[in-house]
């Protein structure tokens, strides 16, 4: 039977044939994804017996602009994470991905469950799915040589949304920063915001005192009231070449 040209089936095997239950490991991209567990970022090695320890301190820190990283960018609504992600995947010398979990969780359309309407159940699991999303592909980006950033509003104070989501998902080499400026800044950036993005001034104010509960977690803290986003990601490149020489413990 022939086909018309262009259309020609797949061979039963190799390039162009989608691999199913029982026939290949799974692929992704050019390096296969590990079954199991989450990948460990590059620079963390995964010793024997399946445990994760950090890199002794090199004696030259990393560069963290050419370090394979997987980073965590938290802080308040206005604080400049999705900014400050994007221009510092950006303007990396290797190849990096932004991943903003607002993004992801917008994904959904017909029956998204804003949390601004109330957190509950149907908003907690969508938030659970898209961080889901979010460390897979964090984990296929980390498993073929390029670093991501991810973007989110993680609080101290609440385990559904804390870290150990992050570090399950992602892996132990994840290094979060914390962006926490004034809350006079994060007002007036809220102020410039639109739609859904755009919270009240309570909320704002609310979500920003429970950030304060970073401070003393051990978690490296930048202040940005008075930095403009290049600023701020020359300070995040600074704050990481200390954290990939000695990890935080969280």
């Amino acid at each position: 039977m022939q086909h018309a040209v262009g259309s020609e089936l797949p061979p039963p095997h190799g390039p162009g044939r989608t691999a199913w239950a029982g026939q290949a490991p799974e692929a992704t991209g050019q390096v296969p994804l590990p079954q199991g567990g989450p990948v460990h970022a590059p620079g963390f090695p995964l010793a024997q017996g399946g445990v994760h320890h950090p890199a002794p301190p090199a004696p030259v820190p990393p560069d963290p602009r050419t370090a394979t990283l997987a980073v965590l960018l938290i802080g308040p609504a206005g604080a400049g994470k999705t900014s400050v992600a994007k221009y510092w995947a950006g303007h990396r010398r290797a190849p990096t991905a932004h991943i903003s979990l607002d993004d992801v969780r917008e994904w959904v359309r017909a029956g998204f469950a804003d949390p601004q309407t109330g957190w509950n159940e149907q908003s907690e699991t969508q938030y659970r799915l898209a961080r889901r999303t979010c460390g897979f592909a964090a984990r296929n980006f980390l498993a073929n040589g390029i670093s991501c950033v991810i973007d989110d509003a993680v609080f101290p104070d609440r385990p559904v949304v804390g870290l150990g989501g992050w570090k399950r998902h992602v892996g132990p080499g994840l290094l979060p920063v914390v962006l926490l400026p004034g809350l006079e800044v994060v007002l007036e950036r809220n102020a410039q915001r639109s739609g859904n993005r755009r919270l009240t001034d309570e909320e704002v104010a609310r979500i920003h005192g429970r950030m304060a509960g970073w401070y003393g977690s051990g978690l490296p803290i930048i202040d940005n009231s008075q930095l403009d986003v290049p600023a701020t990601a020359q300070v995040l490149d600074d704050v990481l070449a200390r954290a990939i020489s000695s990890p935080p413990v969280w």
